[in-house]
């Protein structure tokens, strides 16, 4: 059943493919305003893990609740509406498109005018789109600092500034959740910088609940309230960052030996 007190409950998660398993009874709990960071070996089922949040995939068994709601029944594009948006560790971006044509994609999820309103209500449809471009430009393309790049196709941009092109989409939901799969990946220590500030910077303006997939320890350390570590698709610690950092089954299994977690640290 979900926790009134917590925002995302994940309720012995089990998924398999052709008999294999990749996540085996995972449980987890996500506090609003937190940034739960999730981490664990190439393979451990991070990703598996929030394609059945996002129920791109169907979990054999287990429940997943978001702010009241049961998830597991629910499309990925009602999930979106409620309030959970995602960012992909590969991206997932219309290169064709501009940057600001591709944060609108995210923001046609959160249109609060249908079909038919806005062929009788074509004003009001038409300051509703409006007032969306505006939140759209002046909040997230400025945050983000996108605006040297708003005009530009996406695909002849930095790979760096692209993954933020893929965190401002997701933001345009104006989500209450947002999963970030690998942010910082393929980013030179300066992008990735720039990536923890903006998130650290989003989580305080609007007041984000983040879960946090990541393969930078440094990075999961030091802005993560709370982890959750992954092996062979089960949990095998969650607790706050020092805690985790000396558990002995994730020196062994994410880490490899405590000389390795001592030069991470």
């Amino acid at each position: 059943m979900p926790n009134a007190e917590k925002m995302l409950t994940v309720d012995k998660i089990h998924l398999s493919f052709g008999g294999l398993n990749a996540l085996t009874d995972v449980s987890f709990e996500v506090a609003p305003g937190e940034i739960f960071g999730l981490i664990g070996p190439n393979g451990s089922g991070k990703t598996s893990l929030l394609n059945c949040i996002n129920n791109f995939y169907k979990a054999d068994s287990g429940h997943i609740y978001f702010d009241g709601h049961g998830l597991t029944r629910l499309s990925s594009a009602k999930i979106a509406k409620i309030g959970i948006a995602r960012t992909f560790q590969n991206l997932a971006l219309f290169n064709s498109l501009t940057v600001l044509d591709n944060i609108k994609v995210g923001r046609n999820f959160y249109t609060k005018e249908g079909v038919l309103s806005s062929l009788v209500y074509y004003g009001k449809a038409r300051r509703e789109e409006a007032r969306q471009r505006k939140m759209i430009e002046e909040q997230i393309i400025y945050i983000l600092k996108l605006e040297d790049v708003r005009d530009k196709q996406v695909g002849i941009l930095p790979y760096g500034t692209q993954k933020l092109v893929e965190l401002a989409r997701a933001l345009a939901l104006e989500p209450k959740l947002i999963l970030l799969d690998e942010p910082t990946s393929g980013m030179n220590q300066e992008e990735t910088e720039d990536v923890i500030r903006h998130i650290l910077d989003m989580k305080r303006m609007w007041n984000l609940t983040i879960l946090l997939v990541e393969h930078n320890l440094n990075l999961v350390m030091d802005i993560c309230d709370r982890i959750c570590v992954l092996d062979f698709g089960e949990v095998i610690a969650t607790g706050l960052p020092n805690s985790v950092r000396q558990d002995a089954r994730v020196i062994e299994a994410y880490i490899g030996t405590s000389e390795e977690i001592s030069k991470n640290a």
